[in-house]
């Protein structure tokens, strides 16, 4: 089953050259190309239901969804990088999933202390060792910012609101499970980037200068060669 609480589609085309590392660059945007209300009602909706179809089918994913939700957090999903590589990896045909750095844990709880994210997380490596976790209380970002980085950045309104922040359009994805057992998705930005292999810079909050890093540190063009990588 998948619900969702998708809230945004856009649609470029792209003009595609190499840069010196071998990938496929964008080098334009063209503007929005607009699809009736109808139509990409059914596209969001084909991807929700992609997605669903694909962490169902990922033992791995679906166990560490239910160790999530033992915690009994109020707002909460995995996103990111567990979720854009279990897509980009069907996407190319993989028959061995990529290897997962971590799995990440994104709450919502303004009421909560500090202590807590390391508190759930040895939560969760007890539950689930063969894992490693990475838990974050999206109300306390800021906080993290201040002390980290010597930023004032705004503190942040919701688990959404968190998730929108994130550095890439197609990794602002992430999914949660209901105690029925169906899936629902979080993606303030939609799931068109996600599902089609692009890679864009979120200026919410990340510098293109970090979003660059990330481009190149974590070797997007190399592990997926069919992405199509957006420079800013």
């Amino acid at each position: 089953m998948c619900g969702s609480v998708v809230s945004q589609k856009t649609t470029y085309g792209q003009k595609r050259s190499a840069d010196d590392s071998g990938y496929a660059v964008s080098t334009y945007k063209q503007p929005e190309i607009l699809v009736p209300g109808e139509m990409m009602t059914n596209v969001r909706a084909g991807y929700e239901q992609q997605l669903c179809d694909l962490v169902e089918s990922s033992e791995q994913l679906m166990a560490a969804l239910r160790a999530v939700r033992c915690l009994g957090l109020p707002s909460w999903c995995i996103g990111a990088g567990a979720i854009r590589s279990l897509v980009w990896d069907s996407l190319h045909g993989f028959q061995e999933p990529s290897n997962l750095d971590d799995v990440d844990v994104a709450y919502f709880d303004a009421e909560a202390p500090l202590a807590l994210d390391a508190e759930l997380q040895e939560r969760l490596q007890l539950l689930l060792p063969s894992l490693t976790w990475e838990v974050t209380n999206q109300a306390t970002v800021h906080e993290w910012f201040a002390e980290a980085l010597g930023q004032v950045v705004s503190p942040l309104n919701s688990l959404d609101d968190g998730l929108a922040t994130w550095p890439e359009f197609a990794t602002c994805v992430g999914i949660y499970l209901d105690d029925d057992e169906s899936l629902k998705v979080i993606a303030p930005y939609g799931l068109n980037d996600l599902f089609e292999l692009r890679v864009r810079h979120n200026p919410r909050r990340a510098s293109v200068s970090t979003f660059m890093h990330r481009v190149h540190s974590k070797r997007f063009g190399h592990r997926w060669p069919r992405l199509s990588i957006c420079t800013p």
